[in-house]
């Protein structure tokens, strides 16, 4: 299973300071006004060779008047829920609070590992004001620093010792193709009528399957697995905010899959929540496919989906090669044909490129178009390899790297596009130093 790592806590205590610290690099808006993170954010942390994904929650206020407050606190509690470890942070300036021990209370009657975070620990003195959060009950408790990054490090030794290994029984050799987006979209029929059988349960409610489900599925020349994540049901003991926990459960899929297949709901637009799942397959270097579903119940004219296709594309733009399949899961209408497009993007993925040939046919590409010059200075592209990495990853070396611009690596890409089949792959590039 992926890991996830939540950072939980009252408002103004640092937490997104120290989930930029931890994703390494300035995502979260950092402000002292108490309650500035209001959505949800995620990124993806390493620390020595263990990926994990970090969820920036909210501040957790009890009683407060901010009408915002109660959807905070409900999506800090499933943070907590989805969370294979929590980090639990508070601020040494101003000490143990009673929204402190609000907190507390909650993650007491959590099964999940705690750690007890005490930040803005810049010297000696107030390392001494630490021994104070002791009474919170808590056995260890880890001192930091996140705007310098002191104690970060032995944090991160601490979280990683609670991550879990995945799924043995799972063959790492057949490909992973993750089911995701918005509830009520169609996700599990479209499973059923890929399988021919009543797999998983299917109701118009959205949010009906509860947990990551694996399918092997073998048939018409196919062999992979399929990982449902409907994600949602009711609990009598959370009040749930269904978006969150939706986007929580696609996380886990995204990041244990090969290629995400998004569905969208032909009779809405692409929203919001859409492009925030299509997002995250694209920075965890997923394949992607878009199957719009419920095809068969939109009203057409002649070139009704290709103004639709536009449409998505305008919206998910730059990474705009991504094949597009208009469906119906109910009716069995192009399923088939999506599926293959699905596994050809898969092997578009993992396919593996010479380094001789890289060379023979780009070096005379950039010879001829080479990057801008940068304040006199010519930069010169010397070398080019492909990363042995399960998706496109390439190396491209010279002289000054430092001065190559965004818009040489888009030229980059587009080339490679081009001349090779990455359609539905995002292509990652890097300029390093000969």
């Amino acid at each position: 299973m992926a890991n996830i790592v939540a950072i939980v806590g009252r408002p103004n205590v640092g937490k997104s300071t120290l989930f930029n610290r931890l994703i390494e690099e300035k995502k979260a808006i950092v402000d002292p006004t108490s309650g500035v993170t209001r959505d949800r954010h995620y990124g993806t942390g390493n620390w020595i060779g263990k990926h994990f994904t970090v969820v920036d929650t909210g501040g957790y206020v009890k009683n407060s008047d901010d009408i915002f407050e109660d959807e905070i606190k409900k999506q800090v509690m499933l943070a907590i829920e989805e969370a294979t470890v929590i980090i639990f942070m508070v601020d040494v300036v101003e000490g143990l609070t009673s929204m402190d021990e609000d907190i507390v209370k909650i993650l007491r009657r959590s099964t999940k590992p705690v750690i007890l975070t005490v930040n803005k620990v810049d010297s000696s003195m107030r390392e001494n004001d630490t021994f104070d959060f002791y009474q919170t009950g808590f056995d260890k408790i880890f001192s930091i620093s996140a705007v310098n990054g002191s104690g970060t490090g032995d944090l991160l030794d601490e979280v990683v010792t609670y991550f879990t290994e995945a799924e043995e029984e799972i063959d790492e050799d057949v490909p992973r193709i993750a089911i995701v987006g918005r509830p009520n979209v169609g996700k599990s029929t479209l499973i059923n009528t890929l399988i021919g059988e009543e797999r998983h349960i299917v109701t118009p409610l959205a949010g009906t399957t509860r947990d990551t489900n694996y399918t092997r599925y073998k048939s018409f020349g196919f062999d992979f697995y399929l990982i449902d994540t409907a994600g949602i049901r009711k609990k009598n003991k959370v009040s749930e905010n269904i978006e969150f926990y939706s986007v929580m459960r696609s996380l886990r899929a995204i990041e244990n899959s090969d290629v995400c297949v998004l569905v969208l709901d032909a009779q809405s637009s692409l929203e919001a929540q859409d492009l925030n799942i299509f997002s995250l397959a694209q920075r965890n270097n997923k394949g992607v496919v878009i199957m719009v579903n419920k095809w068969d119940l939109v009203e057409k004219e002649t070139n009704t989906h290709l103004a639709y296709e536009e449409a998505i594309r305008e919206k998910i733009a730059p990474f705009t090669d991504v094949p597009i399949f208009f469906i119906s899961a109910l009716h069995k209408q192009k399923i088939l044909k999506a599926f293959q497009s699905t596994m050809d993007v898969f092997k578009n993925k993992t396919q593996r490129i010479k380094t001789s040939v890289l060379n023979e046919k780009f070096l005379p590409i950039f010879e001829r178009n080479p990057p801008p010059v940068f304040k006199g200075k010519e930069i010169k592209i010397k070398y080019i390899t492909q990363l042995p990495t399960r998706y496109p990853c390439f190396v491209l070396f010279c002289n000054l790297p430092q001065y190559v611009k965004d818009s040489y690596k888009r030229f980059v890409e587009n080339r490679f596009r081009e001349m090779y089949n990455f359609k539905g792959v995002p292509i990652t590039i890097f300029f390093r130093k000969k």
